[in-house]
């Protein structure tokens, strides 16, 4: 075991509270940035949310092809480091480094293409369709600089630099903020962008944590060298990383997938009730960061002492980690449903959308705690190679439980049966993972 596998020793308890301290700060503050738009873009008018509210869920999921690189990257370098190979991890993370460019160009293209029909297939109003195309126009253009920040995000979790890697995070989400006033609704005699504005400011934040991500992994073990990609062992090293990278990716798109089929479903019940939906689901997104934290934080520590082969240290801190979801995410739920008409206040002065955004906390606030444990118990299998496992996991939440509850019972409930569908996939997907995980890793 080298030197650098330092999560192989010593408290888990203390290398998760230490590992996740500082990824809690760095995903607020990206989870705060969708709530920094909102903010922002509400202060345009009810059309321009609910623009957003479409333009969402897509956003994630395209984000969530970061997780899939940072995932992938993390865990084999991890692994390689527990297991005693440094030269290995150094190949590995160049190599994986070097396929998130390719696939960043790859994915902005198709994006650029293809995000006219994809809007209207979700059901878009005409009238919405402009201002959807001024955000994602930008966006596509800019999106292979987040690929780049997250594959040296990656390299650093798999070392274990849990705190550079959150300062990248919070350096381009503070851009974000910054920026975001600035270029939405102006300021002075200028009158900024509109929608667009938050798309540049996205893309200056990102600029800015890929010039970060860099400079921290030239100043660790693990450093950007182009000889490693000539000496690399490419056949299994791509294999490894796609074998990780690529079920983590569609594992943690699935979700915002499901969200857009949410969306779809809920616009036959008119602009309100979807701009409350999407004003909600940025409060989700910034209530669950303590369980996004751990999911990424528990990987790099899983992955090194699996690959140390000392697999009590991973099952209890996937133990532990269960644990704190369940109770962290009922309190949580407990506040946002006592605190919703307050919190909607700030997205909205429309009684229509406060209702919806409402409605949505009081019901499905209470199945955070059951995310939170499907994202760790998903976060721990990507580390020890079972990421095909996590993605079935994610898949039949979404596809077997969340759209068809939302779906059936939508004569019964009305758009209620939309929050009540995300209830159910979050509570019994978490029980299922749990279980899952209990079995899987004991065997």
């Amino acid at each position: 075991m080298s030197e650098p596998a330092k999560l192989a020793t010593g408290s888990i308890s203390g290398h998760l509270v230490a590992q996740t301290a500082p990824m809690l700060f760095g995903i607020a503050a990206i989870m705060s940035i969708g709530i920094v738009d909102a903010y922002f873009i509400g202060q345009l008018g009810s059309q321009e949310l609910a623009a957003v509210s479409f333009i969402f869920p897509i956003t994630v999921a395209l984000s969530s092809l970061g997780v899939g690189v940072i995932a992938g990257i993390s865990s084999v370098v991890s692994r390689a480091l527990g297991s005693g190979k440094s030269g290995r991890a150094q190949q590995l993370g160049n190599l994986g480094m070097a396929m998130a460019i390719v696939f960043g160009l790859v994915v902005a293209a198709t994006l650029y293409l293809l995000k006219d029909p994809l809007f209207r297939l979700m059901q878009a109003d005409e009238e919405l369709l402009p201002l959807i195309d001024a955000y994602m126009t930008p966006y596509a253009i800019g999106f292979p600089l987040l690929l780049i920040t997250m594959g040296g995000n990656g390299v650093l979790r798999g070392q274990g630099a849990a705190k550079r890697a959150s300062a990248i995070l919070l350096a381009f989400a503070g851009a974000n903020w910054v920026l975001d006033p600035i270029l939405i609704t102006g300021i002075g005699s200028f009158d900024g962008f509109g929608v667009a504005g938050a798309a540049y400011a996205t893309i200056a934040g990102w600029a800015l944590g890929t010039l970060l991500a860099i400079g921290f992994v030239q100043s660790s073990n693990i450093r950007i060298n182009p000889a490693c990609l000539t000496s690399a062992e490419w056949g299994s090293g791509v294999r490894s990383l796609i074998r990780v990278g690529g079920p983590a990716a569609l594992s943690n798109a699935i979700n915002p997938v499901g969200l857009s089929i949410l969306t779809a479903l809920l616009a036959k019940y008119g602009q309100d009730e979807v701009a409350g939906f999407g004003a909600a689901g940025r409060l989700q997104s910034f209530a669950v960061v303590p369980m996004l934290g751990l999911s990424s934080s528990i990987g790099a520590i899983v992955g090194q002492n699996w690959g140390a082969g000392q697999t009590g240290r991973a099952r209890l801190a996937v133990a532990q980690s269960i644990g704190f979801c369940l109770v962290y995410g009922l309190i949580i739920a407990a506040i946002l449903v006592l605190a919703r008409d307050w919190l909607g206040g700030f997205f909205s002065e429309d009684a229509d959308v406060l209702d919806a955004l409402s409605r949505y906390l009081l019901i499905a606030a209470w199945g955070f705690a059951g995310y939170g444990v499907l994202i760790v118990v998903n976060g721990a299998f990507n580390a020890i190679d079972r990421a095909s496992i996590a993605l079935s996991q994610s898949a039949g939440r979404v596809l077997l439980i969340m759209v068809p509850f939302a779906w059936l019972a939508a004569g019964l409930l009305g758009a209620d049966a939309i929050y009540a569908g995300e209830l159910a996939a979050n509570v019994l997907g978490g029980a299922g993972a749990a279980a899952l995980a209990w079995y899987l890793m004991r065997r």
